[in-house]
């Protein structure tokens, strides 16, 4: 059997459902495989640890300046400016100007080359001269 999807093993660890034969076949799987047994042991740790959460055990919430600013951002409709795209220095930009310059030589050589192919006429093999017929 493939691995057990780790959608299937979040809603293992979660427990939430009426057991399935499909969440019986994962089990079996995760008998024998370590790397889904792992898996779905940390998930029911984490799954464990949020349940068992305490309010305290929250982060404390921001100071009320933090709140102040976020809400006169959004009511002003300015935002922090974006930072600029860096653009490459001098060296840089010739080196990209150089090799945009050799592709498109390279490109329509190319297609030259394969006009060219083209535009000859095919000589048989017994028409060519100094062949013996």
């Amino acid at each position: 059997m493939a691995h057990v999807e780790s959608a299937h093993l979040v809603e293992l660890a979660l427990s939430n459902a009426t057991p399935t034969d499909a969440d019986a076949e994962a089990l079996r799987h995760i008998e024998h495989c370590v790397r889904c047994r792992d898996e779905l042991r940390s998930l029911t740790r984490l799954v464990t640890a949020a349940r068992t959460a305490q309010l305290v055990d929250l982060p404390t919430a921001p100071p009320a300046r933090v709140w102040q600013r976020i809400n006169s951002d959004l009511s002003t409709g300015t935002a922090p400016p974006r930072p600029h795209a860096r653009t490459p220095n001098r060296g840089k930009r010739a080196l990209l100007a150089f090799l945009a310059l050799a592709a498109t030589a390279g490109i329509a050589h190319r297609c030259l080359h394969e006009r060219s192919k083209r535009a000859r006429p095919r000589v048989r093999r017994q028409d060519r001269p100094g062949d013996r017929a």
